[in-house]
């Protein structure tokens, strides 16, 4: 049997495994994010990071459901200092992605001017769509917006940068999000942040899980994997080939993420999943994906990435 290898190429940067933590989970401190680095995740995602720290929103702000997850965060973390001195003061011999999301396009530019001075030269990942920061719409839904941002963030920045978007549902707005990132060198998007604003209820207490924006929060998990597929599919069928994909949402076994490589993926993030059972998830989602490429007789991911086939019948 010939070898079998599940490393993945983006950027500058190789992942041995093509599992990673989704920003917001096992990262936001030191300890965290080198309990993702030791395990058998390819890399680890940083917290998204403010230009200042942030405390984020009041509890109880997430909650795990049968088939998922509900969350309304607010971007707790360190601040953007604390990532960059992690990253420039550690020995790290995996990837890692530094995720930025400001509370404004101003904080957005000031961040990425700091890591273009800074000696990192590694992934970065602009969030755009971040849907629990009260009082803040998503950029990402705003099309004039999106523009003018990577006008904006491309008229200085030369490092390696990604987009974190969130998820669409119109054929149109692929091709009009799709119009606008093919402009510029984009090295990745990561498709898709959680489902905005769904509602869990409790029907013991008859209220809501989560306590902010009136128990309104971002879906993850099970939930939200048919929309991943499609946001992936999507825009592998309509981005320039060079821009890589990150493909997030309901990742809980190697056949999850099995399907979105087909659909065009590059390598996977898992959140919501990773939460319930901590970073040992890694090993065992290795194992079901290598298992499942030699049942099929795959020997490399891009034996069958983007290879998904209409259905004919």
């Amino acid at each position: 049997m010939n070898q079998i290898s599940i490393s993945a190429r983006i950027g500058n940067e190789t992942f041995e495994h093509p599992f990673v933590n989704a920003a917001g989970v096992f990262d936001e401190t030191k300890q965290e994010m080198n309990q993702i680095l030791n395990s058998e995740a390819g890399g680890v995602t940083t917290k998204s990071a403010t230009l200042k720290p942030r405390t984020g929103n009041s509890k109880p702000r997430y909650a795990n459901t049968e088939l998922g997850s509900i969350n309304s965060m607010g971007l707790p973390n360190q601040g953007l200092t604390y990532y960059l001195d992690y990253i420039e003061h550690n020995q790290i011999d995996k990837p890692i992605d530094l995720s930025i999301s400001g509370t404004s396009i101003g904080d957005d530019i000031a961040a990425l001017k700091a890591i273009q001075k800074s000696n990192f030269n590694g992934l970065c990942e602009l969030n755009l769509s971040c849907p629990n920061v009260v009082g803040k719409p998503q950029i990402g839904y705003d099309f004039a917006a999106i523009a003018a941002a990577m006008k904006a963030v491309f008229s200085f920045y030369t490092k390696p940068l990604g987009v974190k978007l969130p998820p669409y549902f119109d054929l149109q707005q692929y091709d009009a999000v799709s119009k606008i990132l093919n402009q510029y060198p984009l090295t990745y998007i990561n498709t898709i942040n959680s489902v905005g604003n769904g509602l869990v209820v409790d029907a013991d207490t008859e209220s809501a899980v989560i306590k902010p924006k009136g128990g309104f929060g971002g879906i993850g998990g099970t939930y939200v994997k048919p929309i991943a597929l499609a946001n992936v599919r999507a825009f592998r069928q309509r981005l320039n080939p060079d821009i890589k994909i990150i493909g997030t949402g309901g990742v809980s076994t190697g056949k999850d993420a099995f399907e979105l490589i087909l659909c065009g993926a590059d390598i996977v993030e898992v959140g919501t999943a990773l939460q319930k059972e901590g970073p040992e998830i890694f090993a065992r989602l290795d194992s079901e994906l290598t298992n499942l490429m030699i049942h099929k007789g795959y020997h490399q991911l891009s034996d069958f990435r983007g290879k998904l086939r209409d259905n004919q019948d």
